[in-house]
């Protein structure tokens, strides 16, 4: 499995910005720009929280069982690789989707005079924000998760074959 790439994270945020950014012009010179919904923050921060537990909940289980406490349950690797990929593919739609807020969010800055469209642009920089605390909950998860270099799981002292 590949790992996530900070640069690959940011070039989809940037494309997403710019095009959103050109499609939120031409939609406000034909139209009514649709709303930046409230729950977009939310749901994002939702799933940052989720990634953040998954992760925590991870290193210390892993940690007990590296240290072969009594009781300790393990994790299963299929376990560990599918929250890798749950957490990969939330910082792929992470960084889709707040560059898309970030992207409308940019236009509205031209009207922050108008209470509505400030709104507006507070919900996409609050979506930008948590959109990166699920990049960023991600990849703590992979981190957590990531497989010891070989002979780093031997034993102080351990002899090596």
């Amino acid at each position: 499995m590949k790992q996530l790439r900070v640069r690959t994270l940011a070039g989809l945020f940037v494309v997403a910005g710019l095009l959103s950014w050109a499609a939120a012009r031409l939609w406000n010179s034909v139209g009514t720009l649709p709303r930046v919904p409230l729950a977009a923050p939310i749901v994002l921060a939702v799933i940052a929280v989720v990634l953040l537990a998954t992760a925590i909940s991870l290193r210390a289980r892993l940690r007990a069982q590296r240290e072969r406490r009594p009781g300790a349950k393990g994790v299963e690797p299929l376990m560990a690789a599918r929250a890798v990929v749950f957490g990969q593919a939330s910082a792929l739609v992470a960084a889709l989707v707040s560059g898309m807020y970030g992207g409308v969010g940019a236009f509205l800055l031209e009207f922050l005079d108008l209470p509505e469209r400030r709104d507006q642009a507070y919900y996409a920089g609050f979506s930008v924000i948590a959109g990166i605390g699920v990049i960023a909950a991600a990849f703590f998860l992979e981190r957590v998760c990531k497989l010891p270099e070989n002979g780093d799981d031997d034993p102080p002292g351990a002899a090596a074959a």
